[in-house]
């Protein structure tokens, strides 16, 4: 299986910190000619941004941060305008049926990267709040893999 191209534009890191990703997605995002242009130039942010399915049907990212392109004068829209995604009508009634069903689900985007053939695209996570002590153990956790990294490197060099 040939591994495929993607550059990443920007990634959420916050999401994985403050929520528990269960499934995650692949969707195309409706964008405008500055707007592409911008993000191929790496001017976009996702930090605050979710994703919510609404009453037509459509899935939408809100919060989403894409820096006017500089070339664009008149043509440049709302930096945080509200961008419709495309996806499956099977998945996006999928995705409505589990976020209305189980309670404190939601939708994260986690990444915007080009595809091989240039095209956006937007990786959205299926997200469960963390509590502050599900924060607390994976801390602990990352902190016992750094220690016990460090010593077998340490026994390493010393042999």
């Amino acid at each position: 299986m040939a591994k495929r191209s993607r550059k990443i534009v920007a990634n959420n890191k916050k999401a994985f910190h403050d929520y528990i990703i269960e499934e995650r997605f692949e969707a195309g995002i409706v964008l405008t000619g500055t707007e592409i242009k911008s993000i191929r130039k790496g001017s976009c942010s996702i930090k605050e941004s979710y994703a919510k399915i609404t009453s037509k049907g459509e899935i939408v990212v809100t919060g989403m941060h894409i820096a006017p392109y500089e070339q664009g004068n008149r043509y440049n829209v709302d930096p945080l305008r509200v961008r419709t995604l495309l996806m499956h009508k099977k998945e996006i009634n999928k995705l409505y049926g589990t976020v209305k069903t189980q309670q404190g689900l939601t939708l994260i985007p986690l990444s915007v990267y080009l595809d091989e053939n240039g095209r956006c695209k937007v990786e959205l996570g299926l997200a469960r709040g963390k509590k502050n002590y599900d924060k607390r153990e994976a801390a602990a956790k990352r902190d016992a893999e750094r220690k016990m990294d460090k010593a077998i490197k340490a026994s390493r060099n010393k042999g």
